[in-house]
């Protein structure tokens, strides 16, 4: 039976490497990647970055590539997991565009989407999402709801139609200065917290939605804050039921953890180990026992990671929904970067903060100082410790404090 199932799929991957050649270059055992002008986490993506992204999705989709195993109702080749894996090793092979533009759009949005929505909106956007055509966002946090999003203010009210106008503010909004659509948690009640509020698809292009990039530090402005002022939403662009938009926040948190977490298993590229070996090398700093240990901490905990994303891929395969596992990926993603941070500044030392022409020397400078900006985003260190508590762990929750 093994040997059938290998035969299968490499009758499938066959015309998939033709694919990869004809788009992408095949990546080669070389040091050029010590070029690499800077790293960083909070860089934003570049129009070009993003061109690049939707080009490659949409070839990819039209090759049959793009959404392996999605329904073929809605676009997708209707094949089992393994296929799509199977095409993930071969395609880490070529120089792909990074897909770092589509992540939210593709990880998050496309498959609560797929979870939730009405046949119309899954007719209107899963294909389009699927092939680039349209790019989403996430419209969660506000300036007074973050780790606490229950909390949050924006509203949903019914029209005199059936239909819904939304109000209020959103920010730390990933890429919705080029999105299309983004998936809204608004409070649609006074009622019980966790039971008055709703998710709702969001055109990101009609009148009343004002996205203003948030710069950073770094020039970059990848994060947006997001207005809403009377904008209408169609019934249809409701997801889940009314007063059940809990649930899609948690089945969407999880989806974002789950891309997330596969970043420390060495998705992001960064933890690209025999490209940091022989950077090392070339540095002279191999023998170096301080430098071994910090290279050890990297390469075991990415180790790590890789077998335990394993075992979260094989429980979303047989649930279909991600499970609080994902929260240990985006905490393993965390510490895998704190202990690359530590590695570089271990063999740069003061050379990280000053550009000497040397590989890679103030390159990395951007990345140490943003690895703790990690710990916050998608979901504080200590929100997805309290998950894996509580959920996976079945300890008890915090007692609730007096008033």
């Amino acid at each position: 039976m093994t040997v059938v199932v290998t035969a299968v799929l490499e009758d499938f991957l066959r015309p998939a490497r033709r694919f990869l050649e004809e788009v992408c270059a095949q990546r080669t055992p070389s040091r050029s990647s010590g070029t690499k002008s800077h790293y960083a986490l909070f860089s934003g993506s570049t129009a070009e970055e993003i061109e690049a992204a939707v080009a490659y999705q949409r070839a990819a989709f039209d090759a049959g590539y793009g959404w392996i195993t999605g329904p073929q109702e809605f676009g997708g080749a209707g094949l089992p997991a393994q296929y799509e894996r199977a095409f993930a090793a071969v395609e880490r092979e070529y120089a792909i565009p990074s897909k770092g533009p589509l992540s939210v759009s593709l990880g998050m949005v496309a498959p609560t989407l797929a979870q939730f929505g009405s046949d119309e909106a899954k007719r209107r956007w899963l294909k389009a999402l699927r092939r680039a055509d349209v790019v989403g966002c996430q419209l969660f946090s506000e300036p007074a709801a973050g780790s606490d999003l229950a909390a949050v203010r924006a509203r949903a009210d019914r029209t005199g139609d059936g239909d819904w106008t939304l109000n209020g503010q959103k920010v730390w909004t990933s890429g919705a200065h080029y999105s299309d659509i983004g998936i809204a948690l608004m409070r649609t009640s006074d009622g019980p917290r966790h039971r008055n509020l709703t998710a709702f698809v969001v055109d990101m292009r009609i009148p009343g939605v004002e996205v203003r990039p948030l710069r950073q530090i770094t020039g970059a402005a990848d994060f947006n804050e997001v207005f809403l002022t009377d904008v209408r939403v169609e019934e249809s662009c409701r997801l889940g039921e009314v007063g059940q938009g809990w649930s899609v926040a948690i089945a969407m948190l999880m989806f974002e953890r789950s891309a997330i977490g596969g970043s420390s298993s060495g998705g992001s590229g960064l933890f690209r180990m025999d490209d940091l070996a022989a950077w090392i090398v070339d540095l002279g700093r191999q023998d170096d026992p301080a430098v071994v240990d910090a290279y050890a901490r990297v390469y075991s905990g990415v180790t790590a990671a890789k077998a335990m994303r394993a075992r979260a891929d094989r429980n979303l395969r047989a649930s279909g929904v991600p499970g609080p596992e994902m929260s240990l990926g985006k905490l393993a993603l965390t510490a895998n970067l704190q202990a690359l941070s530590d590695l570089v500044s271990v063999v740069l030392g003061p050379k990280l903060i000053g550009d000497t022409g040397e590989p890679r020397s103030f390159a990395w400078s951007e990345l140490v100082l943003s690895v703790p900006g990690m710990r916050i985003g998608g979901g504080t260190d200590e929100i997805h410790r309290n998950t894996v508590a509580e959920r996976s762990l079945g300890l008890p929750k915090d007692p609730a404090a007096r008033s």
